[in-house]
């Protein structure tokens, strides 16, 4: 075709374009910086330029944003070392990466589908804020040292990474596909966070005052 580009030179772009670009070296003194360091130096997740510091889902983890009410009913189905997060009235569960994809099937054929679940999963090219490391973590610094208390609506972690081991073999996924060790099952954690979603939202409906026309 008149005017189209050769393969060879599509494919040579998109290797230039793939290659991430210098970046200045982390300031000891900026606490964003020590965060973001953390997470690329110890966990080797990626994160995205600016503040706060966002981590880049869908290459190391995906996520399931769910109420923390709901999360909380769901901790059991994870192993100890699956980090988890909250912020404010959410909670955040890694599972593997991948695993936001199957959501929507697994919840159709669990019949969960045609329901209004407020379960959110969030894939390749999503962000989401990076929880502050645990204390003293931050390339050996706490990152909240200077400051009087959590920041208010920050993410923390509630069952935060193990810097130096491998968090991933850790989370969710689907076991069919040939799960890791004693990963937990994908599935059965959709359906359980399902579950105590649905039963959230009718509690919260329950509570709301009759309207009257």
């Amino acid at each position: 075709m008149v005017g189209s580009v050769p393969p060879a030179v599509r494919s040579a772009a998109a290797a230039i374009l793939t290659v991430p670009l210098p970046r200045r070296p982390p300031d000891p003194d900026d606490p964003a910086d020590r965060i973001r360091g953390w997470y690329e130096n110890e966990l080797g997740w990626p994160t995205v330029p600016g503040e706060p510091v966002r981590l880049l889902v869908g290459e190391r983890f995906d996520v399931l944003d769910v109420p923390a009410e709901a999360g909380l009913a769901a901790l059991r189905r994870l192993t100890p070392g699956s980090p988890v997060a909250v912020r404010g009235d959410r909670m955040r569960l890694l599972v593997a990466a991948g695993g936001a994809e199957e959501v929507p099937g697994i919840l159709e054929w669990l019949e969960w589908g045609a329901l209004p679940l407020d379960l959110t999963a969030i894939g390749a090219g999503g962000l989401i804020e990076a929880p502050l490391p645990p204390p003293g973590e931050s390339q050996g610094r706490d990152p909240g040292l200077n400051r009087p208390g959590p920041v208010q609506g920050a993410a923390v972690w509630l069952r935060p990474p193990v810097a130096g081991c491998e968090a991933e073999a850790s989370l969710p996924r689907m076991s069919a596909l040939g799960g890791v060790g004693g990963a937990p099952d994908l599935v059965r954690l959709v359906d359980t966070l399902a579950t105590h979603c649905h039963r959230v939202r009718l509690r919260r409906a329950s509570a709301q005052p009759l309207a009257f026309s």
